[in-house]
């Protein structure tokens, strides 16, 4: 798959956000583009201006592990954007057609019953089975009507789709602002790594067709590590809640990942919690 727009786009932004006086230069005459030249960049990392150009037209099949690396330090690169960048090299050397995860087939995954038994068994917190594209598979009852809303909107339903289109996700994420930067971030760094998702492509065509919100995000090019984290929620039943989460990789289920949410105890966020998970289990809720 040519990835040369990607490879570009992302050196491109990448360069653009280092100033001379971070990368420990002179700033020297006024710049006509934001960040450092590319011939900035080849003397920070050590090769030729002309390598490095051809690097930043998005060939990087060619290059070794060393110049990469020298790449990344040139450019500040953070942990998740250089593994984006080893991820982008390795499709670009079609590695990752030997490295990317089996491809499903086309009917819907469902979790085998000691997945189901383990979700199940997490009753202090919402737990659920998400996707690289952010798609819910899986989830423990206090998932489900934590984010009643998200699940009221199809199936699987989908972080990315209902924090972006669905205007109730406003109220809903306390930051949304930072939520959707997360959402974004996430996806991005899984194009990175599969691009021949099929899935995420069309779930970036259509959140870019039809939320300028998530256009200007895609375009930023920012990635980042998923792994744990707080965040802070308005839930229509409890109210307001802040709970950390933790992602973790599901070594069965290759590309899956399992996310619990608690809340600390003892805390306002925990009663919330404990009151949403009776209230799931009250007749008047159980019997609608």
């Amino acid at each position: 798959m040519d990835n040369r727009d990607e490879v570009r786009e992302f050196l491109v932004s990448r360069r653009a956000k280092i100033t001379p006086e971070q990368a420990g230069l002179p700033d020297g005459a006024r710049r006509r583009v934001p960040g450092l030249r590319r011939s900035e960049v080849a003397a920070l990392a050590d090769v030729s201006v002309e390598y490095y150009a051809k690097l930043e037209r998005g060939n990087l099949a060619g290059a070794s592990p060393a110049v990469l690396e020298a790449v990344a330090r040139a450019l500040q690169l953070d942990d998740a954007e250089r593994a984006h960048l080893l991820h982008l090299a390795q499709t670009a050397k079609g590695a990752d057609v030997l490295a990317r995860p089996r491809q499903r087939s086309g009917k819907r995954w469902t979790p085998h019953r000691s997945l189901q038994w383990t979700l199940d068994a997490i009753t202090a917190g919402p737990a659920f089975v998400n996707n690289g594209r952010l798609d819910l598979l899986a989830e423990n009852q206090l998932a489900r009507a934590f984010y009643s809303d998200m699940y009221a909107g199809g199936s699987p339903p989908n972080m990315a789709r209902y924090q972006f289109l669905d205007p109730g996700a406003r109220r809903f994420y306390t930051d949304w602002e930072l939520a959707a930067d997360i959402t974004v971030d996430v996806l991005r760094t899984e194009a990175g790594r599969h691009p021949h998702d099929k899935g995420l492509h069309d779930l970036v065509g259509e959140l870019s067709t039809r939320s300028e919100e998530f256009r200007g995000r895609w375009g930023a090019h920012n990635v980042r590590r998923h792994g744990r984290g707080v965040k802070r929620f308005h839930h229509p039943v409890v109210g307001d809640v802040t709970l950390s989460w933790e992602a973790m990789a599901m070594a069965a289920e290759p590309g899956l990942t399992l996310v619990v949410y608690t809340a600390e105890p003892g805390s306002p966020s925990a009663e919330g919690l404990e009151l949403l998970a009776s209230w799931t289990t009250s007749p008047r809720q159980a019997g609608e």
